[in-house]
């Protein structure tokens, strides 16, 4: 076994350098100015994940220390969970809001429907925090504990900052912001209203989920090196 910790920290080095460098002298600010916000947000996007996933497989290859042993039960986590998760990803983009990550920019959070935020106002901070909470269950080394275990710490950290700043700008419209949306709530789907105007989309959106999760699953193996099924 190697004790060589290089090629993880070096990812993980570089993944977290990503996040901070186009902050420094409001170098985001430029390239949105030069490019265009749509083309910026999809590059930097398309970068991020590329550089995740760089970081998942250095953490598969990093020297294994065990903090708890490998649990039967426990990889039936993320099988059960990844459904969920794409579909929530799905749900996620382009939602009506603002004050999430993926969210709609020009949304105006103070209408009357709110549309799929109604369902949940981060689904797709909720769809990374499930997959980090069912990964770091199954995989009880150092490596996959820091990524999983900082991304779980993240996605949290970040919902009650959007919810913090959705407070602060909408000031006295917050108590109606926060009543038409939720964390995560089926219960618009059992208004005739919300589905009249909604359900379609819903439905294309899971399905599109539920396809990308099909996919994932049998690339699992070959991308990442592990078999993602529980047996």
């Amino acid at each position: 076994m190697t004790n060589d910790w290089t090629g993880f920290a070096l990812a993980m080095m570089v993944f977290t350098v990503s996040h901070f460098l186009p902050r420094l002298a409001d170098l985001r600010g430029r390239l949105i100015a030069s490019l265009g916000r749509k083309i910026y947000f999809s590059v930097y996007g398309l970068l991020s994940l590329v550089l995740f996933g760089w970081v998942i497989v250095a953490a598969a290859q990093a020297p294994y220390v065990e903090l708890w042993p490998p649990l039967d039960w426990a990889r039936w986590a993320p099988m059960l969970a990844m459904p969920v998760v794409f579909v929530l990803a799905v749900w996620g983009l382009g939602v009506d809001t603002p004050y999430t990550l993926g969210g709609k920019r020009t949304a105006d959070p103070t209408q009357g429907d709110p549309g799929r935020a109604a369902l949940s106002r981060h689904p797709l901070l909720l769809a990374l925090a499930l997959w980090s909470l069912s990964h770091l269950l199954a995989n009880g080394d150092l490596a996959h504990a820091i990524v999983f275990g900082g991304s779980l710490f993240l996605a949290s950290a970040a919902i009650l900052l959007f919810d913090a700043k959705a407070t602060t700008a909408l000031c006295q419209a917050a108590a109606t912001y926060f009543a038409h949306t939720a964390l995560f709530s089926l219960k618009p789907i059992g208004d005739p209203n919300w589905r009249r105007h909604h359900l379609r989309g819903l439905c294309l959106r899971t399905g599109i989920g539920l396809l990308l999760w099909v996919s994932a699953l049998h690339l699992h193996e070959q991308v990442i090196g592990v078999s993602p099924l529980p047996y």
